[in-house]
């Protein structure tokens, strides 16, 4: 996680993530049918130990990233929080990169609020990325990218994402003020994009995109081809019906900026069965992008 003391580039830090461990990305979701399963408490206390569970399994496994749905400790008000602040701390003293799932998205003060709480040194849920929501325009974000960037950390905004009812939103087109016609998620892209010439950064931005790996991107109107240094977080594999086999077929000349991030598939195999299952991944994914 984001050590307060460094500013290096988010996208630094994840290609070295990347080159050291892979780009194997371990969802924290714990759902109340896997509380159940893995003997837990439905609650706060049961939350926290799921989630520190999940960082040192993470950890023996050899997987380098992890992504806690932030909702499912938001379930339970402050307690969950409290016991999300204790995940969080767990996976910065293991050294794993952590992407907080929180999906926000508001008018641009209370994104700059988001920012403060998510990326400030002195916070106790600080996060190496946030994911974000740009349906009231990318430019409501500017402030919290700014933080995220002063900061060392990363921005992930959902552009084409895995879940079905969003197809029709994300497929619309859009008119931008040159004129120029595009999908809703590929002027997402543009924006992403621009941000990050911008900011000039090099192997990969500080500002992602969410791209889910069961989505027709082309159909979407995204360009993979643009996004070679471009972190895309890529949702949907496993239990939702994407293969570590198709990272190519779906990716293109992107793949190997994807952050590949799989949830209820490894997290099924319980505590003791994940740190197997986790490494057995970690050695898959990096086999179909040799």
């Amino acid at each position: 996680m984001t050590d307060p003391s460094t500013t290096r580039p988010f996208g630094e830090r994840l290609g070295e993530t990347f080159d050291r461990l892979g780009p194997l990305c371990v969802g924290i979701d714990p759902h109340p049918y896997l509380l159940d399963e893995w003997r837990l408490t439905a609650g706060a206390s049961g939350v926290r130990d799921f989630g520190l569970r999940v960082v040192e399994q993470t950890v023996r496994g050899g997987a380098g990233i992890v992504k806690p749905q932030v909702a499912f400790y938001e379930r339970w008000g402050s307690a969950g929080f409290a016991a999300l602040e204790d995940v969080l701390a767990a996976a910065r003293a293991a050294g794993l990169l952590v992407v907080g799932d929180a999906k926000r998205g508001d008018i641009g003060s209370t994104m700059d609020a988001y920012g403060d709480a998510w990326f400030a040194a002195d916070s106790a849920l600080r996060v190496d990325a946030l994911t974000v929501s740009p349906y009231l325009g990318l430019g409501s974000m500017t402030g919290l990218i700014a933080r995220a960037r002063a900061a060392g950390a990363g921005v992930f905004v959902l552009g084409a994402t895995s879940n079905p009812e969003a197809r029709v939103t994300q497929s619309a087109r859009r008119t931008s003020d040159d004129g120029t016609v595009s999908t809703v998620a590929g002027g997402i892209v543009d924006d992403v994009l621009h941000d990050n010439q911008i900011a000039g950064d090099s192997r990969f931005g500080s500002v992602g995109l969410v791209l889910g790996a069961t989505v027709d991107l082309a159909d979407a109107g995204v360009d993979l081809d643009r996004l070679t240094t471009t972190p895309v977080l890529a949702p949907g594999f496993g239990h939702q019906g994407a293969r570590y086999a198709d990272i190519r077929a779906v990716f293109g000349p992107a793949s190997r900026s994807v952050i590949v991030s799989a949830s209820r598939a490894l997290l099924a195999h319980g505590g003791p069965g994940l740190a197997e299952a986790v490494r057995r991944d970690v050695d898959e994914v990096r086999r179909c992008l040799v």
